[in-house]
């Protein structure tokens, strides 16, 4: 028999999925000694890691799992992770936030309050150019909702290489700044690790020129002083940003009331207990039969 323990925020939908969906030879259970399997919010369990002896398997509620791959944290277990249903909600996040911004939406709301018609210049969609840190799931999914509105779209990853026919180019990281030069929007989805850390910085950011930046991926790839300084000197024009080093962000942080940020709760896309327990029931499956588990952390690359 195979016991469960859940450690999550929505630990009573987890509970009520898969009570219902009847898994065999799964029972869910309290006690951290007894669970070979956990299901969690990474951020949850990161500490007590060393409080569960029987752990063989843990399947992430996030698709950012860093919380668990830093180095002093025990890594003799399988670890997967959530992918393939964010890049729709991040598409939305990014294309939203940014016709809202050229087309001065709540600009114009601001002026009806107070009873101005005043038109104000703006640029089709078409006329700009989106860099994309990351070409996985979520930044292949951007690339191609970008691409059919016409912008083109210009990937940036590892190696340089990618098949997706919605990236126009795709450039490695060693071509980086020259990327960024060629840039009117550019969004990170990269993961959390060692050769993305402060990635975005003043050095980097530099490069830019009056660009709309998004971080939709893990906080640590923005430096957050590089940022303010590329703000003030405007190579870029505004930053929205979901996530960072720190949350929830302080409440003296200067972002909250900088006039050229947006701050968003990291909300630019929801783990949705439905979908992560499709996940989590077809690995369990496989898990049963010893074959290999879908989305699968390597804690070397961490990803």
């Amino acid at each position: 028999m195979n016991k469960v323990l859940i450690v999550s925020r929505q630990q009573a939908t987890y509970h009520q999925l898969i009570k219902q969906a009847q898994l065999p030879r799964l029972v869910i259970t309290d006690d951290p000694k007894q669970a070979s399997i956990i299901l969690a919010d990474p951020p949850k369990i990161a500490r007590q890691l060393d409080s569960y002896p029987a752990l063989r398997w843990l399947q992430s509620t996030f698709a950012g799992i860093d919380a668990l791959i830093k180095p002093e944290l025990r890594q003799d277990y399988e670890l997967t992770n959530i992918r393939g249903h964010f890049g729709q909600l991040i598409a939305e996040y990014v294309i939203g936030l940014t016709l809202n911004l050229t087309r001065h939406f709540s600009l114009y709301h601001a002026q009806q309050q107070v009873g101005v018609w005043q038109p104000q210049p703006y640029r089709s969609l078409t006329s700009q150019t989106m860099v994309i840190l990351g070409t996985g799931s979520i930044g292949s999914h951007l690339a191609q909702v970008a691409s059919a509105l016409g912008i083109k779209v210009i990937g940036v990853n590892r190696s340089g290489i990618c098949d997706i026919t919605a990236f126009d180019q795709v450039y490695s990281l060693s071509k980086l700044t020259e990327t960024l030069a060629m840039a009117t929007i550019v969004v990170s989805t990269l993961p959390a690790t060692l050769n993305t850390d402060q990635l975005l910085n003043a050095g980097t950011l530099a490069h830019c020129n009056n660009v709309l930046l998004f971080n939709v991926g893990r906080g640590n790839a923005v430096c957050e002083h590089g940022l303010l300084d590329a703000l003030e000197k405007n190579s870029v024009q505004h930053a929205f940003l979901d996530v960072f080093n720190q949350e929830p962000l302080a409440q003296d942080h200067l972002f909250w009331k900088h006039k050229k940020i947006t701050v968003t709760p990291h909300i630019a896309a929801e783990s949705f207990p439905e979908q992560v327990f499709d996940i989590f029931q077809d690995n369990y499956l496989r898990f049963m039969a010893h074959q290999p588990l879908r989305c699968k952390v390597d804690f070397a690359k961490g990803y």
